[in-house]
């Protein structure tokens, strides 16, 4: 059953501040790293950190043999694969030759593909009319905030097979929700931290043959490294797994729309970025198309209080 209490709407919060603020981080890393080094550092030091809290304050790593392991481990891997390493290889390759923001729009686009999935996968997550016009109007939210400009052509002669992989990766991470919430029940942290594990072990051979160790780190990239593998991998994704068990899919991706905000957010006031023109009108439509899509939800939320 649907959790929607007040505990996860400050949970999926939480997500979007934390992975809205990673984008400066990211950029700060990438002056002493390469993209592919800095995932698999997220990846490793959050697979570390995760791995020593399940063995300090829980069972350790999910039993490889028993009721449920088998299927366990397999989702485990499925999110590893789908919510991790498979979309951070497609996007580090497809931003070489797209347009910054076209990523960004793509992400906005994870909660309309998660829908069709959750309807056909998941017990209670019926795609309604109302619930898909809310994320449609979110989208175009995204769209607006972040501008006409990520549209615009590169002129670089793999932009095309870029901008698929791009899409890929939003479909990647939509089937790493599913997997998420359909996964046998385990501990949470457990759950987490073997996603971390297997995912660091899949990437990371493939970082460092691609691209190899970096040349100019700098106490300013690995703090900002640090952070990056400690919040938004580590405690993201024990915050991901609770809320997508607790709450579905569908209710998780809408931090698909929250993130682009604080992005900007964070940019403006921490990086002195300007803020762009369509802030407020982009901010109306993703406020208005997520009350659209949980109007239930929040009829219940504010009924309790």
């Amino acid at each position: 059953m649907q959790d929607f209490a007040p505990i996860n709407w400050l949970k999926l919060a939480i997500l979007g501040i934390i992975w809205g603020a990673s984008f400066m981080f990211v950029t700060v890393a990438l002056q002493g790293t390469g993209p592919l080094f800095l995932v698999a550092t997220r990846l490793c030091l959050g697979a570390v950190l995760l791995l020593g809290l399940a063995y300090a304050k829980g069972p350790g790593l999910p039993a490889r043999r028993g009721k449920n392991a088998g299927k366990i481990w397999i989702f485990i891997t499925g999110m590893a694969l789908f919510s991790n390493a498979v979309p951070f290889v497609l996007l580090s390759w497809g931003q070489l030759s797209v347009a910054s923001g076209f990523a960004g729009v793509c992400m906005a686009v994870v909660p309309l593909f998660i829908l069709p999935l959750a309807h056909f996968l998941v017990p209670g997550e019926e795609m309604k009319l109302r619930r898909f016009i809310g994320f449609v109007i979110g989208t175009c939210g995204v769209i607006v905030l972040i501008g006409p400009a990520a549209f615009n052509s590169t002129g670089n002669e793999l932009e095309s097979l870029a901008r698929l992989a791009c899409v890929a990766a939003a479909c990647c991470y939509a089937i790493g929700a599913i997997c998420t919430r359909l996964c046998p029940d385990v501990d949470r942290l457990s759950l987490a931290a073997g996603v971390l594990l297997v995912a660091a072990v899949i990437f990371t051979p493939y970082a460092l043959i691609a691209e190899g160790l970096p040349q100019g780190l700098n106490t300013t990239s690995i703090l900002a490294l640090l952070y990056l593998g400690v919040f938004p991998t580590a405690v993201a994704q024990i915050l991901l797994v609770q809320v997508i068990r607790d709450a579905g899919p569908v209710f998780m991706s809408l931090v698909n729309y929250q993130v682009p905000i604080w992005s900007v957010v964070f940019g403006a006031v921490v990086l002195s970025e300007p803020l762009p023109p369509s802030l407020l009108l982009g901010m109306g439509l993703i406020l208005g198309g997520v009350a659209l899509s949980q109007l239930g939800a929040l009829r219940r939320l504010f009924s309790r209080s």
